[in-house]
């Protein structure tokens, strides 16, 4: 079957020029035609993801084709008049992936609304509601290696689509040939036949002045004379964030830029990992940050929906996890929300299960309302869409998730970097009025709540191997829950994959109340717990490790050894 699909490749995937030479370049090494053929590139609730290149595993013209004509019979079934929003980020061949979507949408006789340049993920989220969409596409791997891309598909309410639906779109890609069963239609053509329309500035303006909505304090910032460092990591949030950071009263003089990574390139240079969430990306803005005095640095990932960020502390700068930003940004909106009159009536913040539970004694103090669902974006936007449904999305002041994902407003459905760079710089600037740092607040939520530290160790598990690996480490650990770990008891056990909760000091069984997904998680006799689950965009298992402690030694200690302990899990 594998050597059947290289040699229907080779006849046929005669359009791009660098799968061509791919295709050639491994006639004859079996290993490499197995690892491009031995499987489609999987579709699930993130789309699609994959190295890019040649063959039925990777992530090119033809594979895009067959999803999107996947996508389109969906929406030809469910809509009588289709159509769908499309953006993509800097990638190598995002340009090219995102056009080749409109086309078979245009074939299809479904109207394609696309942006005319790279634009981030919350503006593709936001242009499926402002042109009500049937669905939309972002082409984007997110802040994974440069070799890879990817197609974030949407649904109608702006959220990454639900389980029902991938599941039915996946159907319709398996019974398609990526080569025979797809229709194309001429860019340009499309563009004349009113099939394909470029995305205007109004809705974009729309997006800044719902992203200026969050605003609490913007008043601050103009007179605070605060000094920021940004990247966009030669990605897609250069222009809307530095737009929006104008807009709130960063002046140009105070706002640097990292020159090597200003512009888009695909490549990634000067960070081959441009995630946020990690030092290695941020080198180079650090060393400007020295340079300049600035008293912040700001870092967004290729498409957009993450920040990372790190503040001046004496004459050092410090990076905060997103469980810490995400901690400090309920605080300073319930407290400020509260203290300008304009907190709702009971309020809501909205957490992923392996979010910090420092933000449920915050909430606590504000009378916020912490809603918990399952680990990915789209699930707070769909709380946000079942609040808007009873007419109450005011109620809602927050949603984020410890990936460096943020959400201030309801203005979108999936995490947005634009957003969330805002309200990190006001509220970075309006504490800096009462002479305090980030990290100083930070550490009164430490004194006041109890030190607590949540660290996530990813595993990789590359290949047709390390896939059936994964599964077998999971299915091992589902068919015999584990009942303690080292000499430590668990004491409550919760398998999502079962929706099922065990409390075993009681006995007693319920229900997680959440959707069926493969995440385990284990609360300890001594209170830390820990929670296991394979990525969904990526060939890893991540380690979640929650752990309370009086002080920050004490905690990183007990870390530590929970930790190595749950490392060993791995090998089961």
């Amino acid at each position: 079957m594998v050597n059947e699909k290289y040699t229907e490749w080779l006849q046929n995937a005669t359009e791009d020029p660098d799968l061509i030479a791919e295709l050639k370049e491994i006639e004859g090494k079996p290993d490499e035609i197995n690892d491009r053929f031995y499987r489609e590139l999987a579709f699930g609730t993130a789309g699609l993801r994959g190295v890019i290149g040649a063959g039925t595993n990777r992530m090119n013209i033809y594979i895009v084709r067959k999803a999107t004509q996947g996508i389109a019979n969906y929406i030809k079934k469910h809509y009588e008049n289709g159509s769908m929003a499309i953006s993509y980020d800097s990638r190598i061949k995002s340009d090219v992936f995102a056009k080749e979507t409109a086309r078979v949408c245009a074939a299809n006789g479904i109207k394609a609304y696309i942006y005319p340049q790279l634009m981030p993920v919350p503006c593709l989220s936001y242009a499926v509601r402002y042109y009500h969409t049937s669905m939309g596409v972002m082409v984007t791997a997110s802040h994974n290696p440069a070799k890879y891309n990817g197609y974030k598909a949407y649904g109608p309410d702006g959220c990454q689509i639900t389980d029902e639906t991938a599941d039915e779109v996946l159907q319709n890609i398996d019974a398609l040939n990526e080569f025979t069963d797809i229709k194309l239609m001429d860019f340009e053509e499309g563009v004349k036949a009113g099939l394909i329309e470029y995305i205007g500035q109004e809705c974009v303006e729309s997006f800044y002045q719902d992203v200026l909505k969050c605003s609490l304090n913007s008043d601050v910032v103009a007179r605070s004379g605060f000094k920021i460092v940004y990247s966009p990591l030669n990605g897609s949030g250069n222009k809307p964030v530095r737009e929006i950071l104008k807009r709130i009263g960063i002046k140009e003089s105070d706002l640097t830029v990292v020159p090597e990574q200003e512009y888009p390139d695909g490549n990634f240079p000067t960070c081959p990992y441009p995630n946020p969430e990690i030092r290695q990306a941020l080198e180079l803005g650090l060393k400007l940050c020295e340079e300049t005095g600035s008293d912040l640095m700001l870092a967004t990932d290729p498409d957009c929906d993450r920040v990372g960020i790190a503040v001046k502390t004496g004459d050092n700068y410090k990076l905060l996890t997103g469980n810490e930003v995400g901690a400090l940004m309920l605080y300073y909106i319930a407290s400020q929300r509260k203290a300008l009159g304009k907190m709702p009536k009971d309020p809501i913040c909205i957490k992923t299960i392996v979010t910090t539970d420092l933000t449920n004694r915050i909430a606590e103090e504000f009378g916020v309302q912490i809603v918990e669902i399952l680990t990915g974006f789209k699930y707070i936007g769909e709380q946000i869409g079942i609040l808007e449904s009873k007419g109450e999305a005011d109620r809602y002041i927050l949603g984020f998730e410890e990936s460096y994902g943020y959400l201030p407003g309801p203005h979108v459905r999936d995490k947005d970097a634009v957003s969330g760079s805002m309200m990190i710089c006001e509220m970075a600037a309006y504490y800096a009025t009462q002479g305090k740092s980030l990290v100083d607040v930070l550490n009164e939520l430490y004194a006041k709540y109890g030190y607590y530290l949540c660290t996530q160790q990813s595993f990789a598990f590359e290949g047709e191997s390390g896939m059936n690996q994964m599964a077998e480490i999971m299915a091992h650990l589902q068919e015999h829950p584990l009942t303690e770990l080292e000499g430590e008891k668990v004491v409550l056990y919760k398998d999502y994959k079962a929706q099922v909760v065990i409390d075993n000091r009681t006995g007693v069984r319920s229900e997680t109340g959440l959707p069926k997904s493969s995440v385990l998680s284990y609360t300890l006799a001594n209170g830390n717990k820990f929670i296991i689950r394979p990525s969904g965009t990526e060939p890893k298992i991540k380690l979640y490790f929650f752990v309370l402690g009086k002080n920050e030694q004490e905690a990183r200690a007990a870390e530590k050894v929970l930790a190595e302990n749950c490392t060993k899990l791995l090998k089961a």
